[in-house]
C-alpha cells in the first residue's frame, strides 16, 4: 500500500433501527409503555461506517437495501454523516432491513429483526476495481453471520484476491443461529488479517468460555490476529507473537450497550489506518465502545 494507507471500505448489513427503552417483558396481549426511543440508521456495517466518519475518516459503504422509503431515510442520514454510499445497491421489490431493539433494565438490547435486502449481499459486490478507483487500503466486514450470501462457498476466494491486492481485511461477526455451523468461517479465516467477535459469540462458535482458549481455536483454524471483545472488561488480543488483556474504560454513565461493539471495531480500524499498532488500536477501540454506551441507540447523529 506504500506510504498512503488508503481509505476504508465497510461491507455488511444495514437496517433502520428503532431502539426502545426500558422493556423487560413483552406480554402477548397487553400493551406496554417505555420511557424513550430513537430511530436511526442501524446494522453493523452502517454503525461502523458512521462511527468511522465521526472519527474523521471518509468511509465507503457496500451493502444492499430495498427500493423503498426506508432506504431513502438511510441514504439521507449517511450523506449527512459523511458516509459515501455510492456502492450501496437498491434491490427492486425487496424491503430494507429493519431492527427493533428492546433495551432492558440491565441495559442489554434484544432485537426483533427482518433481514430484507441484506440477504442479497454477496461477495460479487466486492469488485477489485472499486478498491483501485477509490484508493482503498482497508476493508472491514461487519455482521458476517447474518449475511447468508457470505456463508456460501466462494467467498474465501473473493477475500484471497482482495488480500493479494494489498488490502487489509478485518471481519466482525454478529450473533446469529448460523454460528452453530461455523464451517464457512473456518474457510475464510486464513484470508483475514484480523478477526473479531465478542466473548459470548466466541463461546457459541468454539464451545470455550475463556477468551484465551477460544482465540487459540481461531488461530488453529487459520486466523492471524484475533480480538475477543469483553464488554466493560475490555478485550482479549491474541497475535501470532503474543497475547494480552486490554482493560476496559469505565463509562461516565451507561445508558445502552447497543452498538458498542461496532464502535470498538471502528476505533480499531481507524487507528490501524492511521499507522497505530494493534495493541494501541485496541485501547482506542475500547475508548470508542465506552463512549457509545452513553447514549440510546447504536449511533449518535450530528
Amino acid at each position: 500500500m506504500g506510504t498512503d494507507p488508503g481509505s476504508i471500505l465497510v461491507f455488511g448489513n444495514v437496517t433502520l433501527d428503532v431502539i426502545c427503552k426500558t422493556v423487560d417483558d413483552v406480554p402477548r396481549y397487553d400493551s406496554i409503555a417505555f420511557q424513550d426511543a430513537v430511530v436511526t440508521p442501524g446494522g453493523c456495517a452502517s454503525n461502523v461506517a458512521i462511527d468511522l466518519a465521526r472519527l474523521g475518516e471518509k468511509p465507503f459503504l457496500v451493502a444492499c437495501m430495498g427500493d423503498d422509503q426506508t432506504a431513502d431515510i438511510l441514504i439521507d442520514a449517511w450523506n449527512e454523516q459523511g458516509v459515501d454510499a455510492r456502492y450501496v445497491k437498491r434491490i427492486p421489490d425487496k424491503g430494507t432491513g429493519v431492527s427493533v431493539g428492546l433495551v432492558d433494565s440491565e441495559l442489554q438490547p434484544r432485537f426483533i429483526h427482518t433481514s430484507g435486502a441484506n440477504a442479497e449481499l454477496a461477495g460479487e459486490a466486492l469488485n477489485l476495481d472499486i478498491f483501485r478507483e477509490q484508493g482503498m487500503g482497508f476493508m472491514h466486514i461487519a455482521g458476517y453471520f447474518v449475511l447468508p450470501g457470505l456463508l456460501k462457498p466462494g467467498f474465501a476466494d473473493t477475500l484471497a484476491h482482495i488480500r493479494e491486492a494489498g488490502i487489509f481485511i478485518s471481519l466482525d461477526v454478529v450473533r446469529s443461529p448460523a454460528m452453530k455451523i461455523p464451517e464457512p468461517l473456518w474457510d475464510i479465516l486464513p484470508n483475514l488479517d484480523l478477526f473479531m467477535c465478542n466473548l459470548q459469540e466466541a463461546e457459541i462458535i468454539t464451545g470455550l468460555s475463556d477468551p484465551a482458549g477460544a482465540a487459540s481455536v481461531f488461530h488453529e483454524k487459520g486466523a492471524r490476529s484475533v480480538i475477543i471483545k469483553m464488554g466493560a472488561e475490555g478485550c482479549w488480543l491474541a497475535m501470532p507473537e503474543r497475547s494480552m488483556h486490554i482493560p476496559g474504560i469505565p463509562a461516565d454513565q451507561v445508558v445502552d450497550t447497543t452498538g458498542a461493539g461496532d464502535a470498538f471495531a471502528a476505533g480499531v480500524v481507524s487507528a490501524l489506518r492511521q499507522g497505530k499498532d494493534l495493541e494501541s488500536a485496541c485501547f482506542f477501540g475500547v475508548k470508542q465502545g465506552a463512549i457509545t454506551t452513553g447514549f440510546l441507540g447504536a449511533v449518535q447523529l450530528n
